[in-house]
């Protein structure tokens, strides 16, 4: 079942968060309900921020993240290596997000599959502006929210290792674990796949 997601701004708030996911993907396997969750993550203060209001913005991120990874990508990443723990995380992020999966899918596959490797400003921007002129939405934000978005989207590529360093434009080619890639496949997902660069 596909669900059409509205375009968003949630990933200002809540960019990467892999270690936060991970905390939430364990109780999950322990069995815990979404409620259960929340109460223990924000009682226990679990991602340990000194920050309870950015706890209340990124959760929400997170446990959308969580629904959408099944128990064999939930084994994979608990007892995987961090490299497929971040391959889950993108995945989730792209899978919760329209307009990132948007940025992978219509920039960064495209460059990867084209041999260009060097994310530009103009890039982000060309983009930006397009989402702009096909949704009211995204017209009716903010140049700071946009400024902070690109930022968020560059701190996503980054972590999840599809840019060399973090200030600068070189991508990398991510190595997707052949299990990740075949069940992604499997269920439906391969546009994700592709979306990485496969």
């Amino acid at each position: 079942m596909t669900i059409e997601l509205e375009y968003s701004s949630s990933l200002n708030g809540a960019s990467y968060l892999l270690f936060e996911l991970k905390q939430v993907i364990k109780l999950k396997q322990q069995g815990l309900t979404l409620p259960e969750i929340r109460k223990k993550v924000i009682d226990g203060n679990l991602f340990q921020f000194e920050n309870k209001g950015r706890m209340n913005r990124t959760l929400p991120s997170i446990m959308r993240r969580a629904e959408v990874i099944d128990q064999v990508l939930t084994d994979l990443m608990l007892d995987g290596s961090v490299e497929n723990a971040k391959i889950i995380n993108l995945y989730a992020i792209m899978k919760t997000d329209r307009l990132f999966f948007e940025f992978m899918n219509e920039v960064i596959s495209e460059k990867l599959h084209n041999n260009d490797l060097l994310i530009e400003k103009k890039d982000m921007n060309v983009f930006f502006t397009a989402k702009a002129e096909q949704s009211e939405k995204v017209a009716n934000w903010s140049e700071t929210n946009i400024e902070k978005l690109k930022r968020a989207f560059m701190q996503v590529l980054f972590e999840s290792g599809l840019l060399k360093d973090r200030r600068g434009k070189e991508l990398s080619r991510l190595i997707i674990d052949e299990q990740i890639k075949e069940h992604l496949i499997r269920i439906g997902d391969a546009k994700y796949v592709y979306a990485m660069g496969e």
